[in-house]
Parts: C-alpha cells; sequence; structure tokens
C-alpha cells in the first residue's frame, strides 16, 4: 500500500519514512520535502494514506489537504495531520479541512504504527467495498445485457413469423435495419438509440400477419379495396406491439404505425406531415423503400441503384424525410456493402461493423 508523506522537517520526514518501512513489507513510502511537490505529485497520482505535516511553507497542511480533497476520486484517501498544536481550533479547521486523525509532534513510534494501521485498514475496506460494487455492477451488466439479448431473439423470431407469410425475404429485414442504423448514426442520433433502430426496425410489418392471405400474397397489384386492406397492417402491427413493458417493443410499436407516413402528409394509418411523424418512422420508410425497390419480388423487377437512388432524391421533401435521404445517400456505400452482405442465405442479423 502506498503511503505518501510530507513534511518539510528531513529530520522528521526520515523518521516517519522509517517507521513506514518497519511497520510492513507491504508499506511502500513516497516523501515530499517540498510540500507543493507533494500535492501535484497526490493531484495526479492515487495514493493509500497521506501523512501530511501541519506548520510548511505554502501550502501548509490546511491548505494542502483542503486542495487535495476537492478532486472527487480523492474524496474517501484517509488523511493523518501530524501537528505540534495541541489547540482544539486548529484541529477543528483539519477536520473541516478533510483530516481523518491527528498525530502531536513529538512523534510516538507505537502511536504513529497504531494510527496508520487503523487508517490502512479503512482503506482496505473502501477498496473492497469498490471491488465488491464493481463485481456487483458487472453482474448487473450481464444480466440485463442477457434479458436484451433474449428480447432481441423474441423480436426477431417475431419478424420471421411475419416473414413466413409475406413474399419478401428474409434478408429484407436484415438490410433494411441496417440501413436504418445507418441513417441514424449519420444524423448523429447517440449510440443507445442507434442500436434501438437497429433491434426495432425489424418489426416494422409484423401486422401484416393479420392481413388475409388473398391480399398478401396476391402476385398482382391490388384492387382500391384490397390495397385499404393491406394499409391496415401499420396500425395492426402498432396494437399488437404496444403498451408493453419493454422500451425497445414501445419503439418496434411506433415504427410499425409510422413507416408508412409521408413527409408531406399523404401517407398513412394517420396522416402525418413532416416532424410529426415520429423520427425513426421517418428513417425506416427510406430503409424499407430503397430495399424494397433495389430487390427482386415475383411481381417486379429489381430496379438498378442510381435508378432508386432518383425516386428518394425525387420524393425527399414529398413521401420521404430530406434529412433522411441525404443522411442515406451520403452512406450508399456502406449501404452496398449491407446489401452484398446480408442475403437469403445468411440468416443473422448483425452491425455493418461486426
Amino acid at each position: 500500500m502506498l503511503i505518501v508523506i510530507v513534511d518539510d522537517n528531513p529530520v522528521n520526514l526520515k523518521l516517519m519514512e522509517s517507521l513506514v518501512k518497519r511497520a510492513s513489507g507491504e508499506y511502500q513510502p513516497l516523501c515530499f520535502q517540498d510540500s507543493a511537490a507533494g500535492l501535484d505529485w497526490c493531484l495526479n497520482n492515487v495514493a493509500d494514506l497521506l501523512i501530511v505535516d501541519y506548520m510548511m511553507p505554502a501550502p501548509d497542511g490546511l491548505e494542502f489537504i483542503r486542495r487535495y480533497r476537492e478532486r472527487p476520486e480523492n474524496t474517501d484517501i484517509p488523511v493523518l495531520m501530524i501537528t505540534a498544536d495541541h489547540e482544539k481550533e486548529t484541529r477543528y479547521a483539519a477536520l473541516e479541512s478533510g483530516a481523518n486523525d491527528f498525530l502531536t509532534k513529538p512523534i510516538d513510534s507505537a502511536e504513529f504504527r497504531a494510527r496508520m494501521r487503523n487508517m490502512l485498514s479503512l482503506r482496505r475496506s473502501q477498496k473492497a467495498l469498490a471491488d465488491r460494487a464493481a463485481w456487483l455492477a458487472e453482474k448487473v451488466t450481464e444480466a440485463t445485457r442477457e434479458i436484451l439479448d433474449r428480447e432481441h431473439e423474441m423480436i426477431t423470431r417475431l419478424s420471421r413469423a411475419a416473414e413466413f407469410r409475406d413474399p419478401e425475404t428474409g434478408a429484407h429485414i436484415q438490410r433494411m435495419a441496417n440501413y436504418s442504423f445507418l441513417i441514424a448514426k449519420q444524423l448523429g442520433l447517440p449510440e443507445q438509440e442507434q442500436e434501438l433502430i437497429l433491434r426495432a426496425a425489424p418489426m416494422h410489418d409484423v401486422g401484416k400477419i393479420a392481413i388475409p392471405d388473398r391480399i398478401l400474397l396476391k402476385p398482382g397489384k391490388l384492387d382500391e379495396v384490397e390495397f385499404e386492406i393491406m394499409k391496415t397492417h401499420a396500425e395492426k402491427g402498432w396494437e399488437i406491439l404496444r403498451a408493453s413493458k419493454s422500451h425497445l417493443l414501445d419503439v418496434a410499436a411506433e415504427i410499425a404505425r409510422s413507416h408508412h407516413e409521408k413527409y408531406d402528409g399523404g401517407g398513412y394509418p394517420r396522416g402525418l406531415k413532416g416532424e410529426d411523424i415520429p423520427l425513426r418512422g421517418r428513417i425506416v420508410a427510406v430503409a424499407d423503400v430503397f430495399d424494397a425497390l433495389t430487390t427482386e419480388r415475383p411481381y417486379k423487377k429489381a430496379w438498378d441503384i442510381e435508378r432508386a437512388i432518383d425516386f428518394l432524391q425525387v420524393g425527399a421533401g414529398a413521401h420521404f424525410d430530406p434529412l433522411c435521404v441525404a443522411a442515406f445517400i451520403s452512406r450508399l456505400d456502406e449501404a452496398l456493402v449491407i446489401r452484398a452482405n446480408y442475403q437469403d442465405e445468411k440468416p443473422h442479423m448483425a452491425h455493418l461493423d461486426d
């Protein structure tokens, strides 16, 4: 354990250094005769015990302790003050500054060892508590991660259940989720929000579970009545996912309900306009449409990238949030890597940089 000793008297300094070394091979003394140099070291390093003299050239013992305690990381380090002053006012001032205990000159070796051991015992307890707290925090993090992983698995499985009734491929949800992640990242959203969008986006079309097969699986164009029924999948997805105790499912519900809204108010189910549309929905709308356009379906051929990008740019401000379109296009190279990496034969979903 590291014991820092600060005293301008070289005789006292040598005596205390010797007493520390004789007390235990576990103790390592570090001595400073210059209080300013000692304070500088203490403000930039960690000691297990600070022993400081009261009467010293500036900074004196009281100023030394006061400045030492200003640093939050030094709040709990034991401080033992050495003083020849028996006045209570001096001791009160030292306690106010942050001293834990006192030794009166001339130094008695037995008392010095006893007080030093008491202070170091306090320090050991502090370290043990800190280690225990760190261990508990790690366990809580692990347990939370396991819960989130199970939640993610449930969402992925539910998304895949919707796919079994939908002619769209399983790779679609992987690609559009990662496209959404890219857009969120480019927009500068917090990392936690980027992760939420990545994990929740696959649920965007879960409401299609409630759409009849004759409409969902129809190979040709839907008539007006059929299309109105198809449009209900956004609201049905919200109904399935909403009011959950899971924040992730709440986010997924919001995306399911809002990703078919249009920036000019011409979308569904609520006809929201501009920034009244949740940002997550605006992000997913760009990602979902781009992947739908560039993917072959039984009823259409895949568009080339240039044509799909033109569609997004023309639709910026009408169908799409212009900022989301610009964010996606600025990361198009990464999006094309996602497109190449996530195909039907690769069923897992992960970050681009995984």
